[in-house]
């Protein structure tokens, strides 16, 4: 009977210290983290230039200083997975109208996940290029929607790829493994997606803080997007540009600290820790602010419109900006 007891304890002691091993540090690792823990995790580069996977990283020289900085990124961490974000959102029916760009429905986005050969049970680390906040958002737009379908074991690489190259990391430049993955889809988590009668609710009675996530110049309707079908914002949004998500260091993209994030929040008249709905153009920028607000700040009350300004003024809806001549 002990013999048994003292199996069952080691067998418990065993699985404790495997969970703990796995467990992730937050929503957001540092490249020194992944080094140590490459062989406990799954690592997927999110992009759109695919043959950036195979590609060498360029680096230039200053010639006064002789110091050697990236300029370009390519190659890939070794053992990583090929994520193209250009089949990450797709179009479905919405209302009786086709609208693109969209997160897919459960048993889609599971087969794609598998597709790309990410497994259940595994943390995953997604790496953006990291050079460009719409590259930083491709992987937050993924994050998203992993923790729609259920994941929480998921982070993003700070600095994305070009920190880990800047930082004088190892890559290699081998062709992405086709493989087949186990990763399941849970129901859809419906309190992370605001619809557009939440966005109009929000407009109309301050319900939700709407957060417009493009540029000053499409937020006050003197440019826009093709795919938007009027200029300017939703009617009560307040702006949180994109260009407020990250720093630069070393030619690489890092996050901020959520006291910094909170301080720009109020600048911009954003109450951190209020109800909110963030939007951009399609569903994409907006990812960052959800992001930065609900897993680094911590408000757990704010939802992202997929869609956004796209599906808005598809529905007729309409958006307020400056005159133009």
């Amino acid at each position: 009977m002990k013999k048994i007891q003292w199996l069952v304890f080691f067998a418990s002691t065993l699985l404790v210290g495997i969970a703990q091993a796995l467990s992730l540090p937050g929503p957001v690792v540092s490249a020194e983290w992944l080094a140590k823990n490459l062989a406990e995790v799954q690592i997927v580069e999110v992009r759109t230039d695919i043959s950036s996977f195979t590609r060498s990283p360029e680096f230039v020289t200053d010639k006064a200083t002789g110091k050697k900085s990236l300029s370009e990124v390519g190659g890939h961490i070794e053992n990583s997975t090929l994520l193209n974000f250009k089949n990450a959102r797709v179009e479905r029916m919405l209302d009786g109208r086709k609208v693109k760009s969209l997160i897919p429905e459960q048993a889609d986005f599971q087969k794609y996940i598998q597709a790309v050969g990410i497994n259940a049970n595994k943390p995953i680390i997604l790496v953006p290029v990291g050079q460009d906040i719409a590259d930083v958002d491709e992987a937050l737009r993924m994050y998203w929607q992993f923790k729609v379908y259920g994941e929480n074991q998921v982070a993003v690489l700070d600095g994305g790829m070009a920190g880990w190259l800047a930082e004088g990391r190892p890559f290699v430049l081998s062709p992405a493994a086709k493989r087949q993955g186990s990763w399941l889809a849970k129901e859809p988590r419906k309190e992370l997606i605001a619809t557009s009668e939440d966005v109009a609710n929000a407009s109309k009675n301050g319900s939700s803080q709407l957060i417009d996530s493009r540029l000053p110049m499409q937020y006050f309707g003197t440019a826009k997007k093709p795919d938007v079908g009027a200029y300017g914002h939703i009617a009560g949004a307040k702006q949180f540009s994109p260009d407020l998500l990250t720093k630069s260091v070393n030619g690489a993209l890092y996050f901020f600290k959520p006291e910094t994030y909170s301080a720009l929040m109020i600048a911009n008249g954003i109450k951190p820790n209020g109800p909110a709905i963030s939007y951009c153009n399609t569903g994409h920028l907006a990812s960052g602010t959800w992001f930065v607000i609900s897993e680094l700040v911590g408000n757990k009350s704010i939802q992202l419109y997929d869609g956004s300004a796209y599906l808005w003024t598809l529905e007729g809806r309409p958006l307020q900006g400056v005159p133009l001549n």
